[in-house]
């Protein structure tokens, strides 16, 4: 895992700041938002520190994969309806995204409309 000692969520994942985590393995960590959007709100990171959508290399496109699969995992094992829960991944500051790590979010238990935000 390369990190950057500064950012929020590779701190996180290095124990140094606590976070009530759902799940984690080698690649990925799942924790509770501190600042809940829906009554489920995991975040979802890789372990490695890769700041925005952007920043990754074509070598690292099976990274987001294993994250994907991973939210899949916790969405059931959460017992969010298949039917019935959201994810978003903001990419840079005019999407709103505030910690620069590739992050996921996965929400749930509400009804969510659209067009979001």
């Amino acid at each position: 895992m390369t990190s950057n000692d500064r950012c929020l969520f590779c701190r996180i994942a290095k124990g140094e700041i606590a976070a009530r985590k759902v799940y984690e393995d080698d690649d990925v960590l799942a924790f509770h938002d501190i600042n809940p959007q829906a009554p489920t709100h995991v975040i979802v990171i890789p372990r490695k520190h890769i700041p925005t959508l952007d920043d990754l290399d074509p070598n690292e496109a099976t990274i987001v994969g294993t994250v994907i699969t991973k939210l899949a995992q916790i969405a059931r094992d959460l017992r969010l309806p298949s039917d019935g829960y959201r994810v978003v991944c903001n990419n840079g500051e005019a999407a709103g995204q505030t910690v620069f790590h590739i992050h996921f979010h996965l929400l749930g238990g509400r009804s969510f409309g659209w067009p979001p935000g």
